[in-house]
């Protein structure tokens, strides 16, 4: 069985406030990306790797991650798009054809193997999930002016986090619907936000929420570097 991890690193971090993109800064011993790609490595059920990056930083990761010292798995470097959606659909394109793939944001390194081995148990009998937690907080749905609309119920409200995880044809069909249909949702104003509303748009996929970690953040502003910096101290005492 080929499984393959995608891992999206070409964002641009504008909120970090930083020369350096977050992909790139240091938690402790190694870049924010790396420790993602260690997570993927670690688990035998996954057979490949890709990562996907800005333009600028082809070479640069290219030269970390095609040494074969540097990657215990096949690992391919593609450059991204615009938007992340196209930078899924360009690792997509380049898988070509395998049975599941794990879409994920390098800007998450707190991945570890409890929440990919739920992930995988959960893709092999549901075909499409995404990893999020119950919302600790109320939830406010708001008016375009700035008004409460509606308060959903806090039960039913989830936090999305990363991987999200699909048989490889099911999301492959969704995101050639999506690139088909793109000028047209671009007129309608609707935003692609992650990859399990691709596939809840584009096709009739139910996708199944699996628990991920409260620890599991997105590194956006420059204080999650230094939350993320406690979390993985911790998991090294354990």
């Amino acid at each position: 069985m080929k499984n393959v991890a995608v891992i999206l690193a070409a964002g641009q971090g504008k909120r970090m406030n930083s020369d350096v993109k977050k992909q790139f800064l240091r938690i402790e011993e190694e870049s924010v990306l790396s420790y993602s790609v260690h997570a993927f490595e670690q688990m035998d059920f996954i057979s490949d790797i890709i990562i996907v990056t800005a333009r600028e930083e082809f070479d640069l990761i290219c030269e970390q991650y095609r040494q074969q010292e540097a990657s215990t798995k096949p690992c391919v470097v593609v450059v991204g798009g615009v938007e992340r959606y196209h930078s899924v659909y360009q690792a997509l394109k380049e898988i070509g054809d395998c049975d599941y793939v794990f879409i994920h944001d390098a800007a998450r390194p707190l991945l570890d193997s409890s929440i990919l081995k739920r992930a995988y148990q959960s893709v092999l009998e549901h075909k499409a999930c995404v990893i999020g937690m119950p919302s600790k907080d109320t939830v406010k749905i708001a008016t375009e002016d700035g008004f409460v609309a509606m308060t959903p119920n806090r039960e039913n409200v989830w936090i999305i986090q990363t991987p999200q995880v699909f048989e490889y044809q099911l999301i492959w069909k969704a995101y050639s619907k999506l690139m088909n249909e793109e000028a047209l949702l671009k007129k309608k104003k609707i935003a692609i936000t992650d990859d399990a509303m691709v596939a809840e748009t584009f096709s009739n996929a139910r996708v199944k929420l699996v628990e991920g970690d409260y620890h599991n953040i997105k590194i956006t502003t420059p204080e999650d570097i230094q939350i993320a910096s406690v979390f993985i101290k911790n998991r090294k005492k354990k």
